[in-house]
């Protein structure tokens, strides 16, 4: 079992940056690919980035890469999501998924993941 707990949203303008983070329980932690996720209101939830057991390999959405950039420290038992020059559409509820999946080759589909946290809202403002 793993838990995932989010931290981080909040309100931002255009332009500008966030970090979220995800607190896992459970000593398994880097085993796990992680992923990130988000859904806005009224739309599905959609793939943002992924990030390999060791960090070495990351994989990100088209309409994110270039401006977010998902980390790990498995020695804190933590994944990031550094969030540069946000638009408004990026407004959305982000969640942070875990997954025994080792490859990242589909790791951009939700079913793919067992365990996921109860998201965090980030919005940003034009």
């Amino acid at each position: 079992q793993v838990q995932l707990v989010e931290s981080g949203g909040g309100l931002v303008q255009a332009g500008g940056s966030l970090r979220l983070s995800c607190a896992a329980s459970g000593r398994t932690f880097s085993t796990y690919t992680m992923g990130w996720f988000r859904q806005a209101p009224g739309k599905e939830r959609d793939f943002v980035a992924a990030i390999s057991w060791s960090g070495g390999y990351t994989y990100y959405a088209k309409s994110v890469k270039g401006r977010f950039a998902i980390s790990r420290d498995n020695a804190k038992n933590t994944v990031y999501l550094q969030m540069n020059s946000l638009k408004p559409e990026d407004t959305a509820v982000y969640y942070c998924a875990a997954t025994l999946h080792r490859a990242l080759l589909g790791s951009d589909y939700a079913g793919r993941y067992d365990y996921w946290g109860q998201g965090t809202q980030v919005t940003v403002s034009s």
